[in-house]
Parts: structure tokens; sequence; C-alpha cells
């Protein structure tokens, strides 16, 4: 017997379709085993020996490590098929100890998509362990017990507050920090002049005087300027210029997060609930199969099994024009670019051949993925931009039109991203239009807006801070832990959330902070690389930790 191990119930069902008889696919059910609380502080790791972690079987999965030791015995060969990351790498070594399997009784398979013939393909491509991996996601695991421990037993002590974590207490100082800045901004008043045309219909805003741009921040002046001007403008200059607009990359983790919150209105961790069990395969009528790639990934590479029957589809359902070319992002050192980016497993899958068997919110992501992949494979669009220069008086007005001349990738992708024209009307340089219509209006200065969701999440990245799949964790820890509250879809911390930010960062502003966040994340890059050592990065953490939270505990007023 070859025994198949998986961590998702869900994942076994529709690997097992795939294999013969002689195959059995069961799933560990995530996580079989984590950190106990033993020990010093209750950390289930000894600080005083290396770190050395102590694993006891999580709550529940006694009953399901029975079962597994039970085939692993009866099985002649073990594939540890684990997701195809980090933690992945860490639930397959869990499962390899834990069983007591032998070394030359198992491999370790990866399955990016859970296709029939890529389920195939990774049986026959097996390899071992990669322990650099496993030393990485040990290390993460090790340095957020000791913070979450001990600092959120800190912060119960004092400050009221639930938890504190290595990433969480990060994110939730932007949060507050930003707050901060729009509680300090004081707006400033500035004014803008327009013309009004009737005809032809246009409007035209003052942005120049003698050809140097001007802005207007005292209303007595922008007053004097209404009065120089007149009701008749001159055509100084009809620009004509054709742009390419192009379509963005195929989704990563964090992009696709931030898009189906912005376009669907999905929380993060919804959107990663229904991207997992279209990775794990549904019933589509004719067959059970994996929908989408693996959604955990910050590469935006496509395989070549894609983009060749996905060019041939595009030229043959909208015309060779249509095709474009595979798009190349700036390398990022982050890049975990094992992966490809998140896209379906069939170019001939379409949103519409699945609606009878995807509830709602399944096809809503779906057809957001599938088709900002297609979008991403095709030719760019055409547009062309005619700016219209009017001059009265010696100054100068502007309007700006755009109108598609060619859709491009805009023809699957139009519903996701604004694509309306704005005509001008056909004027001659030299022509003279008039209006007694000239408007100023008052405006006011606005802070930077509180963070959405979805824009949190891009900070986050753009830091180099966290790794895609603990974005969602983050943002509903911040709001299930009452730091922040929701309001018009925007964070705003409570009373709590500044509380705890500030007590933080009064004692660890050294360790919570944005470069020493990321510069861990690149350490522990470097540690699944073999490139450090982990015992040594985690003794620089704990010698300044220990020490100042000694601290803390003593000099705390609160």
């Amino acid at each position: 017997m070859k025994l198949v191990i998986v961590e998702s119930p869900a994942k076994s069902k529709t690997i097992e379709k795939y294999l013969g008889g002689d195959y059995k696919v069961v799933s560990s059910v995530g996580h079989i085993r984590d950190l106990s609380t033993k020990g010093k502080y209750g950390l289930g790791v000894d600080v005083d020996n290396d770190f050395k972690p102590d694993y006891l079987p999580m709550p529940g999965k006694k009953k399901v490590i029975t079962e597994l030791k039970k085939l692993a015995k009866e099985a002649d060969i073990i594939y540890l098929a684990t997701d195809p990351d980090r933690e992945g790498e860490a639930i397959s070594w869990h499962l390899f100890d834990t069983l007591k399997i032998k070394e030359n009784n198992y491999e370790r398979v990866l399955f990016y998509e859970i296709t029939k013939d890529k389920v195939l393909a990774g049986l026959a491509n097996p390899r071992k362990i990669d322990f650099n991996l496993v030393k990485s996601q040990e290390t993460r695991r090790i340095l957020d017990r000791i913070i979450g421990f001990r600092l959120s037993k800190l912060m119960q002590n004092k400050t009221g507050g639930k938890s504190a974590g290595r990433v969480q207490s990060v994110a939730l100082k932007l949060v507050v920090d930003r707050e901060r800045e729009i509680q300090k901004f004081v707006p400033e008043a500035y004014y803008t002049i327009t013309a009004n045309f009737k005809e032809p219909e246009l409007k035209s805003d003052l942005f120049a005087f003698n050809n140097k741009e001007i802005e207007i921040k005292d209303k007595a002046l922008a007053e004097e300027i209404k009065s120089k001007l007149g009701r008749d403008f001159t055509v100084n200059s009809v620009d004509r210029k054709s742009k390419n607009r192009a379509s963005k990359l195929p989704f990563t983790t964090s992009t696709l997060q931030q898009e189906a919150s912005t376009k669907l209105g999905f929380p993060a961790k919804k959107t990663m609930s229904i991207a997992q069990k279209l990775y794990e395969g549904l019933n589509i009528g004719s067959e059970h199969t994996g929908l989408i790639t693996y959604m955990r990934t910050d590469s935006v590479r496509l395989s070549d099994d894609f983009t060749g029957p996905a060019f041939k589809f595009i030229e043959e359902k909208l015309g060779k024009e249509y095709v474009g070319h595979t798009k190349k992002a700036k390398k990022n050192d982050n890049v975990q670019d094992a992966h490809e980016g998140i896209r379906p497993t069939s170019v001939l899958r379409n949103p519409s051949s699945l609606k009878n068997y995807l509830t709602p919110d399944e096809l809503k992501l779906y057809s957001l993925i599938y088709y900002r992949t297609m979008a991403s494979l095709m030719a760019d669009a055409k547009t062309d931009v005619t700016t219209i220069i009017l001059d009265n008086n010696n100054y100068q007005f502007k309007s700006t039109g755009t109108i598609i001349t060619f859709d491009g990738y805009l023809k699957v992708y139009s519903q996701y991203e604004e694509a309306n024209d704005t005509v001008l009307p056909d004027l001659k340089v030299g022509e003279v239009i008039s209006t007694d219509d000239i408007s100023l209006d008052e405006h006011f200065t606005k802070p930077k807006p509180r963070y959405s969701e979805a824009k949190l999440i891009k900070e986050l990245e753009e830091l180099g801070i966290g790794r895609p799949s603990t974005y969602a964790t983050i943002m509903s820890n911040i709001r299930e832990r009452g730091y922040v509250e929701v309001v018009d879809k925007k964070f705003v911390p409570t009373e709590i959330g500044f509380v705890v930010t500030d007590k933080l960062q009064e004692f660890f502003s050294n360790i919570i902070n944005v470069k020493y966040t990321a510069n861990m994340e690149k350490e522990l890059d470097e540690i699944a690389e073999g490139e450090l050592d982990n015992i040594k990065v985690l003794h620089e953490f704990y010698d300044v930790f220990d020490t100042t939270l000694h601290e803390a505990f003593m000099n705390y007023d609160c």
C-alpha cells in the first residue's frame, strides 16, 4: 500500500480520485502538534538550552496520530504531500518525526495545483524534507511564541490588552501612527478656478500664469485673479498623444486579498478561506478538481504549461491582436519564487461554466482570479489622450480627455477596472470660446486616509513585514482583540489600541518597529536558504528581549 498524507480532508478526497487502488490518501487535518506550555515561562522552549522546542500533540489530534501511525506501519512507501511552503514543510517534518517514519520509507512531494496531471507529476518528482525550510518555520514559531506569550502577559497585567505579537503589534502601530497624524493635521485652504462652457461643452481648470504653474492658497488672490478674467478664452494648444495602458500582474496572496477587499468587499480571512476551497478541489459535475493554483505565494510567474494554451485561447476567442505576453515583475528580495502566481488550473474553465457548481462568493472570487490572469496575458489597451490649453489674460486653463481606441485586456477586465471615455470637443488652435460661468471654489487639504484592510496589507507587504499567509490572521486579530474598530471600511484604533501601542513603544521600540520586523523576515529567509544559523538568530534576539522585558516589569508605571 502507498500512503499519501495531506493536511486537508477536502484535498485528500480530490487526490484519491486521481490515484489507483494501491494508494490510500489520508489527512492530518492540519498541524498534528505544537509547542507545549511547559518549562520556563510556559514557552515550551528551553531558552537555556539553545531554544530546544518541546512538542505535544494538538488538542483532539491523538486519535488522528494513532490512526496515521497504524497506516504508516502498513505502508510500503509514504508520500508526505502537505502544502508547498514552509508551513507545509514543517507539517511534513512533524509527521515524519511523530509517526517514526524511516528515512528510506518516505518521499516529500509537492502539489502546486490539485489536478490529475499535476498530482501525478508531483508523485513522479519526489524529494526529501528540506530541513532549512523546517528550521525557518520553527524559528518563526519560537519567536512568535516568546514574544506572544511574554509580551502578552505584560500587556494583560499592565494595560488590559489581550495580546501582543511580533507582526501584529507593528501592524497596530501603523494604524495608531496614522490616526495620530490625522488628529494633528491642520487643514489648509486652497482655491480652484474653473471655466464652464456650454457651447462647446467643456470644463477647464486654471493651472498656470504666464505658463508657470500656480497654487492659490489665498482667497483674496483667488478673487483678484477671477476679476481679471474676461469671458473669451483662446485655444493655445491641442495636444494629442497615444498611450498604452498595461494590465496588472497575476495575483499574489497579498494582491488577491487587496483586490478582493476593494472590488468584492471580502475581508482577507474570507478571501483565503474561499481560495483554500478553490485550490483543494470541488465537484464541478463531470469531475472533482482543484480550480486554482496554490494560493499562498508572492510570485507572479506563470508556467509555460498555462501560458501556451492561454495565448492560443485568447487568439481563437478574441483575435490575434488581443494576445499579449508574459509580464515580468521587478525582482523583489522578499519574493519566494518557487510557486507560480495565483491562476486558474485550466484556461478552458471560464466562470460561466462553473456557476451551477460554486456558491455566489466562490464564483465571485474565482471570476476575479480567472479574469485577472487572462488580462495579464493580453495586449495593452490603447488610448488617445488629448490636452487642451486655453488662455485668458495670460492665465492658462487645462482640460484633459481620454478615449480608449483599443480595449486590449479591458475586454475581459473592465468590470474590475474603470474604463470610461472622457471626450473633449474638437477645437483648433487660435479658436475663441466664451463663457460667463467662471466658478471659484474653496477646498481644504486632507490628511492621509485611515488604513482600509487592503491598504494595510499593501503597506505591510511593501515594508517587508510578515508573509502572505499571515496577513489575514493579523487583520482579524487586531479587530477581534478590540484594538481597532472598522468605521466606513477603515481601521480606527480604540482606546486600548492606543494604550497597548504606547506601552510597547515605551520599552520595546527597538523590537516592535518596522525596520526590526522587516529585518527579521530577511533573516528567516536566509535561514530557509541555508545561509544563516537559526540558533544564532534566536540568541541575538533573546539576549536583548529578555533584558528589556525584565526592565519593563520592574519599571512599568501604569
